[in-house]
């Protein structure tokens, strides 16, 4: 059966903590094989992100997976992380390079996530089922997808059990880099990431920014629908629902939905999953 796991970030306020609460008792409903917990630039919201790890487990009773990035860390900060996690029963990590934020000038004792899990293999042994991110249209900053291809068998090399894909709309991309990965020697799962589409204008601002490409014909039916936000909203479902479906019916081994803290949107695309 494959398997489903959420995507969260650490809340900052009552309210975001609140809406966060409502969120994952909804989607805890689907049975997660596990959820994880984004990982402030810089170390932004890590406080945020340890105290939410906390609260998932402790609360709700999930299995989390922290993001863990290379910015902003030393090998000892990071190292006493693992140390607190592991201790309060983590079992997986989400092993990421992360950006450096505007105005840091050095991006900590790791530069390459490639290096990160080799700390985390190094110091934590195997006690950790290590995710790392995929990049189904090529990392924005990757010299060329051959390039991309082999910085990824290299993190799978290090010690990763799997990876997440960035989120797209093309599933031929995702297969056709399964593909290729497979060709090279990866044979870790390889879990698609979707983003349900809520506010079209704001992913399109941030899919600029991360390199996910929104097909051209998605662009001008969102546009057509002009401010209709609930029209909008269904038309994502769709476009999110069938994707997943053709993802799955094509062997992927399950979804990791970036939920953006909303159940919604991410319930009714399950629904349409078979």
């Amino acid at each position: 059966m494959p398997a489903i796991s959420f995507e969260f970030f650490p809340p900052k306020t009552d309210e975001q903590r609140n809406q966060l609460d409502h969120c994952v008792k909804a989607l805890k409903a689907r049975g997660p094989d596990y959820v994880s917990v984004t990982f402030g630039a810089g170390g932004s919201t890590l406080n945020y992100t340890e105290q939410t790890v906390q609260r998932l487990q402790q609360a709700h009773g999930l299995q989390v997976a922290p993001h863990l990035s290379c910015v902003g860390g030393t090998r000892q900060e990071l190292g006493e992380l693992l140390d607190r996690y592991r201790a309060i029963g983590c079992h997986r990590i989400v092993a990421l390079r992360g950006d450096l934020p505007s105005g840091m000038a050095t991006p900590g004792d790791f530069r390459y996530a490639v290096e990160l899990v080799s700390f985390i293999r190094q110091h934590s042994g195997d006690h950790f089922h290590i995710e790392v991110a995929a990049y189904p249209e090529t990392h924005p900053q990757a010299e060329s997808a051959l390039t991309d291809l082999r910085h990824f068998k290299q993190k799978i090399e290090a010690g990763a059990n799997g990876a997440i894909t960035q989120y797209f709309y093309n599933a031929d991309a995702y297969f056709r880099f399964v593909d290729e990965a497979h060709r090279l020697g990866v044979d870790v799962p390889i879990v698609p990431g979707i983003m349900p589409i809520g506010n079209f204008s704001q992913l399109r601002r941030f899919s600029e920014t991360c390199g996910a490409e929104i097909p051209r014909w998605i662009v001008r039916r969102m546009q057509a629908l002009g401010d209709d936000a609930e029209a909008i909203r269904q038309l994502g479902i769709d476009i999110v629902a069938s994707l997943g479906q053709r993802l799955l019916d094509g062997g992927a081994p399950g979804l990791h939905v970036y939920t953006l803290n909303r159940s919604k949107t991410a319930l009714a695309i399950l629904d349409r999953l078979q």
